[in-house]
C-alpha cells in the first residue's frame, strides 16, 4: 500500500511539472524543445495520410451506401458485434415489383412480357450490386479502416508518450537552469564576520555555519537537476527513435493503400462491365418490342440515319406465335407470290417512325399486301385511306 501512494505521489509531481512545463511553453515564458526537420516531416505525413484516409473511407461509404439511416444501423450492428440483416437493395426491389406486375398484366402481353423481363435484369443487377459492395468492403474499406484503428492509433500512442517525454526534458532543463542560478547567488554572499566582538563573532560563525549547508544543499540540487536531464534527454532521444521508426512505416501504409486502390477499381470495372452486359442482353430481348417501351434515343437515331427504320426481331415466348428469324410462314409465302392481300391482326403497339410507316394498335385488323422490292422484314398496310409500311412482326395473317 505504500508502495502504492509513494507511485501516486510521484505520477501526480509528474504531472504537475508536464502542466507547468506546457502552460509556460504557451505563455513563452519557458524554452521548449523542437524536433528534428525530418521527424516534423513525418509527423505531418502521418497527419495528412490518417486525415485523407478517414475522407476516402466515408464517401466510399457514402457511395455504397447512399442511404444514412441504412448506415447508421449498419454502424450500430457493427458495433453491438451482431451479424447485420439480409435485405433487398433497391435494384431488387424494382425488379419485384415488376415481375409481379408482369405476372398481373400478363406473361402473354407484350407490356406484362416486357416487365418480366425488366424485372429479371433488375434482380441481376442487384444481385451483381451486393457482390460489388461486398468486394469493396474487404478488399478496400476494411484495409482502410484497420488503419485507422490500429496502425494510426499505435502511432497517435508513441507521439503522445514523445511529447511527455519532451515535457519531461525542458522540465529537467529548466530545473537545471534554476538550480545554477541560485547556487551562483548563494556563493556571492558575503559571510565574513566582522572583528572585535565576540557576540558577533559567534553570530557571523553560525551565519557561516548556514552558509555553507546553504551552498552544499545548491549544489546536491544541480547535481541532481543534472542527472535528471541525462535521464530525460535518454529518454527523449529512445522515444523519438521509436516514433521516427514506426513514422517511417507510413510508406509501407502507402504502398499498401495502393494495391486496395487497385483492388476496388478493379471491382468498380467487373460491377460496371456485368451491369452492363445485363442491359445490353435486355435491349436486345426488347428491340422488338413497341417503339413506346424503347429509348428515345433509338428514334434520334434512326431519323439520323435517313428515316430507315429496321426493326429487330422480338424475343420468342411461348405466347408470341412468331415465326424463327430467318424463316418465313407459309401464308406469308403465299402472300408474297401472290402480290395479293390479306387480313392481319395487329399483336402490339406500333408507332411509325417515319412518314412511309404506319401507326399500328395492337388487335387491330388492317389490310396488307407484298410489294415488289420491299425489304423482306416489311409489308404494305392499309388501314381506311392511310397506308404505309409494317413490320412483319408486329403482324399475325388471318386466314
Amino acid at each position: 500500500m505504500d508502495f502504492n501512494v509513494r507511485r501516486l505521489a510521484a505520477d501526480a509531481g509528474t504531472f504537475l511539472s508536464r502542466a507547468v512545463q506546457y502552460t509556460e511553453e504557451k505563455l513563452g515564458q519557458a524554452e521548449k524543445t523542437e524536433l528534428d526537420a525530418h521527424l516534423e516531416n513525418l509527423l505531418a505525413r502521418a497527419e495528412s495520410t490518417k486525415h485523407w484516409t478517414e475522407k476516402i473511407m466515408r464517401q466510399t461509404e457514402v457511395l455504397l451506401q447512399p442511404n444514412p439511416n441504412v448506415r447508421m444501423e449498419e454502424f450500430l450492428y457493427e458495433m453491438l458485434d451482431r451479424k447485420v440483416p439480409t435485405r433487398a437493395n433497391n435494384h431488387e426491389l424494382l425488379g419485384e415489383c415488376m415481375i409481379d406486375s408482369g405476372h398481373e398484366f400478363g406473361p402473354g402481353t407484350a407490356y406484362g412480357s416486357a416487365l418480366i423481363k425488366c424485372g429479371e435484369t433488375q434482380k441481376q443487377l442487384g444481385s451483381a450490386e451486393k457482390e460489388f459492395i461486398q468486394s469493396s468492403a474487404i478488399n478496400f474499406l476494411t484495409p482502410f479502416r484497420n488503419f485507422i484503428e490500429g496502425d494510426y492509433k499505435t502511432i497517435s500512442k508513441e507521439r503522445k508518450l514523445l511529447q511527455n517525454k519532451r515535457l519531461d526534458l525542458d522540465a529537467a532543463k529548466t530545473r537545471l537552469k534554476k538550480a545554477r542560478v541560485a547556487d551562483a547567488r548563494s556563493a556571492e554572499l558575503n559571510t565574513t564576520p566582522p572583528l572585535g566582538e565576540e557576540y558577533v563573532t559567534h553570530f557571523s560563525y553560525m551565519l557561516s555555519f548556514l552558509h555553507v549547508r546553504w551552498l552544499k544543499m545548491w549544489a546536491e540540487e544541480v547535481d541532481q537537476a543534472e542527472t535528471e536531464l541525462r535521464i530525460s534527454q535518454s529518454e527523449f532521444d529512445r522515444q523519438a527513435e521509436i516514433t521516427r521508426l514506426l513514422l517511417e512505416g507510413i510508406s509501407s501504409t502507402h504502398a499498401h493503400h495502393l494495391r486496395c486502390l487497385n483492388d476496388f477499381v478493379e471491382a468498380q470495372t467487373a460491377y460496371y462491365a456485368q451491369c452492363y452486359q445485363y442491359m445490353v442482353n435486355l435491349q436486345k430481348q426488347l428491340g422488338s418490342f413497341p417503339s413506346s417501351f424503347s429509348s428515345n434515343n433509338n428514334q434520334s437515331l434512326a431519323s439520323a440515319s435517313g428515316g430507315i427504320s429496321v426493326p429487330s426481331a422480338p424475343a420468342a415466348t411461348a405466347s408470341l406465335p412468331l415465326p424463327a428469324p430467318g424463316q418465313a410462314s407459309p401464308a406469308l409465302n403465299e402472300l408474297r407470290s401472290n402480290s395479293g392481300t390479306r387480313k392481319a391482326r395487329v399483336l402490339y403497339d406500333y408507332d411509325a417512325g417515319s412518314s412511309t410507316e404506319l401507326s399500328l394498335l395492337a388487335d387491330e385488323v388492317i389490310t396488307v399486301s407484298s410489294v415488289p422490292g420491299m425489304d423482306s422484314d416489311w409489308l404494305m398496310g392499309e388501314r381506311g385511306n392511310q397506308k404505309g409500311k409494317v413490320p412483319i412482326t408486329y403482324l399475325e395473317l388471318l386466314n
